[in-house]
């Protein structure tokens, strides 16, 4: 262990400093309080004994400071001192101390304070090591729980908790987002003719795709089964138009091939943008049923297109361009 030895008395010092040394323990020594103080901060310390009377800080002050340093290890404190009468003795434990030796040192009693010292730092070295195992571990699982665990991307409980904090926001200080609910076009029948492995690598593939297109600040999850939302902080309809088509385009150019989607013959998604200025106007509820009807309305118009809530006339959408595998239209 590393003890660190506080005594303003050279004779005493020496004394402890031979004594802790023999016993094969390192020792770092100080004049004073002060000093002992300074050392604390910066070395490893396991033990400190202390001369409770010196000059300046004294080490009760001494000890005090210790109890309140915030290290991930305990230190264990004794007192060496003249005084052995009760109330001393009290008034030392009150303070944070440990234990106490009895002036002049006694090598057989240093040694079973230390051998005691030893036990205890090192059970308190083990707890907090698994308490900061513990902490990791929760932190894994609260991040695991906000987590879709096949596509990587946002869980349920973090979109209810993500549209909390953006009811606020728009609340607090009118932000406006734009919502975008999409849905992999035929998805069931490409499950029944494929398997469900392939549909798992089809939305894994579809998220991925969508998560490369998404700016820094956009936030988007797993919403079930094949769909998908994306929420745009500080877009307005328009801007949410040309990200869903942005989308929409994406995972059509990925050309992957979709027997049971008889409009194109690969994999396509369909989207409904709906706007949110704020609680004033619409729930957070029926700002999410908007965007669910519109993606409803694209699928009723043929899917692999976006439809709007409330679609701006200066914007229709336009015709669908070939993709890179020369197929798919909206």
């Amino acid at each position: 262990m590393r003890v660190l030895v506080a005594e303003d008395d050279t004779t005493a010092r020496l004394i402890i400093e031979a004594a802790v040394t023999s016993l094969g323990h390192e020792c770092i020594v100080a004049t004073n309080g002060e000093e002992a103080w300074r050392l604390f901060e910066t070395a490893d310390v396991e033990v400190v004994i202390s001369d409770r009377m010196m000059p300046g800080m004294d080490g009760i002050e001494l000890c005090r400071l210790v109890r309140t340093a915030s290290k991930d290890t305990y230190t264990y404190f004794i007192f060496l001192t003249i005084f052995d009468e009760r109330p001393d003795v009290i008034s030392g434990m009150e303070a944070g101390a440990d234990d106490y030796l009895i002036k002049p040192l006694d090598p057989g009693e240093l040694k079973l304070r230390l051998h005691v010292a030893s036990r205890v730092t090192a059970l308190h070295r083990q707890l907090f090591r698994q308490a900061a195992e513990l902490e990791q571990l929760n932190h894994r699982l609260f991040e695991q729980s906000r987590t879709d665990s096949l596509t990587g991307l946002g869980s349920r409980l973090k979109l209810n908790e993500d549209l909390d904090a953006i009811y606020t926001q728009a609340e607090r200080y009118g932000r406006n987002y734009c919502a975008i609910m999409c849905d992999v076009d035929h998805f069931k029948a490409y499950n029944d003719s494929e398997g469900h492995p392939a549909g798992d690598k089809v939305l894994q593939v579809v998220a991925r795709t969508m998560l490369n297109l998404c700016r820094a600040s956009d936030q988007i999850y797993r919403y079930g089964g094949e769909e998908f939302l994306i929420l745009l902080p500080e877009q307005d309809i328009k801007a949410g138009l040309v990200a869903a088509r942005r989308f929409r385009q994406g995972v059509e150019e990925m050309a992957i091939p979709h027997d049971g989607n008889p409009g194109s013959g690969i994999v396509t998604i369909s989207a409904g943008v709906a706007f949110f200025s704020g609680p004033e106007n619409k729930s957070i509820e029926a700002w999410l049923k908007e965007a669910d009807a519109a993606l409803y309305r694209a699928k009723q118009a043929g899917r692999n297109r976006v439809e709007a809530h409330e679609p701006p006339s200066a914007m229709p959408e336009p015709p669908s361009q070939p993709s890179l595998a020369g197929i798919g239209t909206s």
